[in-house]
């Protein structure tokens, strides 16, 4: 199984405590073999077949759709001051963690927000929780944001990218330890095609289409 370099170090860590464990007890180093083998299975970093059509948003993440709702984006984003739609992603603790680009671009800008330790499936982690904002440049006067936010046992956000850097929809980019969100916020005039409960797989999953006025939203979640 691939691991994520971030999470060589704690599954090393998880060894050592497994090796003490079975000095004490078996009962206890067969404890730390089921956590070490836990570990190895939160870092995994497999390989995904992303969608090549252009236009196409792609989910940057694992995990649960738990909030698709209109918003006004935060005015560092530069997005404008009209409703864009918000997708929200809810990544629990057996989800992979690696993220993913949504969609080929340039890397406007990058917004760190230091912040709170909310659970991350609640709405206010969008506002109040420790964050780092992707502003991805897609041409044509179109802007689209994703951004990572810790959760209430995250404790760090890992981004591998820098401003200006040049991206390509479904490349890693960055990883967030353990139990988190992500956010994608769509141009203006984008609808989303995936709905509140559905499952997301990052580098896979289509989101929405830019190209498109289609909206397959089902119920009201403003």
């Amino acid at each position: 199984m691939r691991i994520h370099p971030d999470g060589l170090k704690f599954v090393g860590a998880f060894a050592a405590v497994t090796l003490f464990f079975f000095l004490l007890s078996t009962a206890l180093g067969w404890i730390g073999i089921i956590l070490t083998a836990w570990c190895i299975y939160f870092f995994r970093n497999p390989e995904r077949m992303t969608p090549t059509r252009e236009g196409l948003v792609i989910s940057p993440a694992d995990g649960k759709v738990v909030s698709v709702r209109e918003v006004i984006p935060p005015k560092n984003f530069d997005m404008g001051d009209e409703t864009c739609t918000r997708i929200s992603i809810f990544l629990n603790v057996f989800d992979v963690h690696v993220n993913r680009i949504p969609i080929s671009g340039r890397i406007k800008k990058i917004i760190y927000h230091p912040g709170k330790f909310f659970n991350a499936s609640m709405d206010k982690a969008s506002e109040h929780n420790e964050r780092n904002t992707l502003v991805i440049d897609l041409g044509n006067d179109k802007v689209l944001a994703v951004v990572q936010i810790a959760g209430l046992i995250a404790r760090r956000i890992r981004c591998d990218v820098n401003e200006e850097d040049t991206v390509l929809a479904g490349e890693r980019y960055g990883l967030i330890r353990f139990g988190s969100r992500a956010d994608i916020y769509l141009p203006k005039g984008v609808n989303a095609l995936v709905i509140e409960g559905q499952h997301m797989i990052a580098g896979e999953t289509v989101l929405a289409d830019i190209h498109s006025n289609e909206d397959q939203r089902q119920g009201d979640y403003r």
